[in-house]
């Protein structure tokens, strides 16, 4: 099953998707984000210091707006 990135204040998206049965690994260095296929972000720190830089080749989610059940859906649908 894939490895999904997520933020840590997003304990519903983390609950949700490994119900779901994906690996679930809160972020929190660029460490992190190198080996999943997906990433999970609440939006809230989003690009605070104008940085362009990305560390992850797959798919970033930002969660603002959602909840968990429609991120768990676009997950699935970004993983195709």
């Amino acid at each position: 099953m894939a490895r999904i990135g997520v933020e840590e204040t997003l304990t519903d998206v983390k609950d949700a998707l490994m119900e779901k049965g994906y690996e679930v690994v809160t972020l929190g260095s660029e460490q992190d984000t190198a080996y999943c296929d997906c990433c999970v972000i609440s939006g809230q720190d989003e690009n605070v210091m104008g940085m362009q830089e990305t560390s992850i080749a797959g798919p970033v989610i930002d969660a603002r707006g959602y909840n968990a059940e429609e991120i768990c859906q676009m997950v699935e649908q970004k993983l195709k």
